[in-house]
């Protein structure tokens, strides 16, 4: 009857490891830089592993054309983000062992899972 206490002993460990992985994963995420270009280079994103957008580089000859740099900017940015959310979720994957948890990736910062 009471050797269920040391079960919930060891699931509440296991939780508290993964939430210290996961912190460790937040801060690797951040740190790591993703970048895709459109228009031949013509536009460059840069995102974190967080899919925030860290920088973005225009040449020149982009500046004519306005409504070609907007595709080109939105085209840059969505492969950069999609690049690191590939990447968070092989992450993700690795630290829980393929099982999906939802709002995982929510937490992490990074929209869907």
């Amino acid at each position: 009857m009471f050797g269920g206490l040391g079960n919930l002993a060891g699931i509440l460990k296991s939780a508290k490891e993964l939430q210290s992985n996961l912190a460790r994963m937040q801060e690797q995420l951040a740190a790591q830089r993703f970048e895709a270009a459109a228009g031949g280079g013509a536009v460059r994103a840069v995102v974190d592993g967080r899919s925030s957008l860290v920088d973005i580089k225009i040449e020149e000859q982009a500046l004519s054309d306005r409504e070609l740099l907007e595709d080109l900017i939105k085209a840059a940015v969505g492969a950069a983000m999609a690049k690191s959310q590939e990447a968070m979720k092989e992450q993700m994957a690795a630290l829980t062992g393929g099982l999906n948890i939802p709002g995982l990736s929510q937490m992490l910062g990074g929209g869907q899972s």
